[in-house]
C-alpha cells in the first residue's frame, strides 16, 4: 500500500509559554523585587498632525492647508513606568513538553507510525541538543522583550526551574552580552547556558518534569515608555482609540504567542539568512513585517516539502533541514493533507 499524508494530522506545541507580566521598580533593588508595583495601562488624548503620504490630487498647497488645519484628534494606551523608577521587569513561565512527533490528531495509522519512527530516528542520531541550545540562546538574550530591548542600558535574565512551586536551580545572564544575529555564547556565559539547554532537552525528551520561571530586568530610565503589546480590534465600531494595549487583570502585558515566536526564532537554515539573521520557525518562513515567506514551495525547502519528502518518499533532508522539521513540530499545528 501506497503511504500518503494523512488528511487529518495536528501536532500541540511543545514549548508552553505564559503571557508575560510588567512589574516597576529601581534597578538597584531588583534582588527584592517580589513587591514592584505592576506597570498599569494609561489613556491619553493628544492632538496630532497630518503626517500620512497625500494622494496626488490632494498635494497641492490649499488643499495641504485644509487639512491642516483640521486637528488629528487621538485616544491611544500608552504605558510607562512611574518616575521614580528606572527599571522594568517582565516575568512569564515557560513548561516544556515532550512527545515531539507524537500527533494529537492523526487518521491514518500507518503514516503516523512512519513519522513516528522517523522522529526517533531522527532523536537516535542528533538529540534535541541543537534546538535546546538555540532555545535557551533566546531566554538568556532576551529576545523575548521585543522593542523593550531597544536602547536598553542593561538587561539582566533570571531562569529558575522551578520544582513544587520552588526554584531548584537559576541560571543568570547579561542579555545584552548576546547577538542577536547569532548563537555565539559569551565565554562567562557558556556553562549556565550548557545546564539550561540540557534541562531544555531533557524536557523535549521526556526525562523530566521542566517548567522554568523567566524574569527580566530592563534599565530603560525613570519615567520610560514600555511597550506591551498592542491588541488587535476586530470590531472598530466597539471601541474608540487608534491604539489599544494588552492587559492582564490591570497590569500590562505581552500576548504568550509574541513570547512563544521570539523563543523559537532560532531558524538560520534558509537561504537568505545573511538578509535578516534567525526567524521564526514557520511552515513557509514567514516573516510578516517583511511580508515575505522565506522557505517557498517551488524551491522545496518548506516545511510540507521537506516532510513530505523524508516521510513518503524516504529523500532525507540535509541535517539542518531536518532541525527545522522537528521544530516545526515542536511549534505545533494543523499540517493534514488538504482535501
Amino acid at each position: 500500500m501506497t503511504l500518503k499524508t494523512a488528511s487529518v494530522l495536528a501536532f500541540e506545541r511543545k514549548l508552553d509559554p505564559s503571557d508575560a507580566l510588567f512589574f516597576a521598580g529601581s534597578w538597584d533593588s531588583r534582588n527584592a523585587s517580589d513587591a514592584w508595583p505592576p506597570v498599569k495601562i494609561k489613556v491619553k488624548s493628544v492632538r496630532g498632525t497630518i503626517s500620512n503620504r497625500l494622494k496626488t490630487k490632494d498635494q497641492d498647497a490649499a488643499k495641504l492647508d485644509a487639512a491642516i488645519e483640521n486637528p488629528n484628534l487621538q485616544t491611544v494606551d500608552v504605558a510607562a513606568l512611574p518616575s521614580q523608577a528606572d527599571t522594568l521587569k517582565l516575568v512569564f513561565t515557560l513548561r516544556v513538553l515532550s512527545g515531539t512527533g507524537q500527533p494529537s490528531a492523526c487518521n491514518d495509522a500507518d503514516y503516523q507510525k512512519k513519522l513516528m519512527e522517523t522522529v526517533g530516528g531522527y532523536v537516535g542520531s542528533n538529540g534535541f541538543g541543537e534546538l535546546a541550545r538555540r532555545y535557551a540562546s533566546n531566554l538568556a538574550n532576551a529576545r523575548f522583550l521585543w522593542r523593550n530591548r531597544v536602547g536598553a542600558e542593561r538587561v539582566e535574565v533570571q531562569v529558575a526551574h522551578l520544582v513544587g512551586g520552588q526554584a531548584r536551580s537559576t541560571w543568570t545572564f547579561d542579555a545584552l552580552s548576546f547577538s542577536l544575529r547569532d548563537f555565539a555564547v559569551p565565554s562567562q556565559s557558556s556553562a549556565a547556558l550548557d545546564e539550561l539547554s540540557k534541562l531544555i532537552g531533557d524536557g523535549l525528551a521526556g526525562q523530566g518534569h521542566v517548567l522554568l520561571q523567566v524574569t527580566a530586568y530592563v534599565r530603560v530610565g525613570a519615567g520610560q515608555e514600555v511597550f506591551p503589546s498592542q491588541e488587535l480590534i476586530l470590531d472598530k465600531g466597539r471601541s474608540d482609540k487608534s491604539r489599544t494595549l494588552y492587559e492582564v487583570d490591570g497590569i500590562a502585558g505581552l500576548h504568550s504567542q509574541k513570547v512563544g515566536n521570539a523563543i523559537r526564532t532560532i531558524d538560520t537554515w534558509y537561504p537568505e539568512v545573511e538578509e535578516l539573521g534567525p526567524i521564526a520557525v514557520e511552515p513557509y518562513g514567514s516573516v510578516t513585517t517583511r511580508g515575505k515567506a522565506y522557505r517557498q514551495p517551488k524551491k522545496g525547502d518548506d516545511f510540507y516539502s521537506l516532510l513530505d519528502n523524508w516521510i513518503i518518499k524516504d529523500k532525507v533532508p540535509a541535517t539542518e533541514q531536518q532541525h527545522f522539521v522537528i521544530a516545526t513540530l515542536i511549534r505545533g499545528g494543523v499540517f493534514g493533507e488538504a482535501g
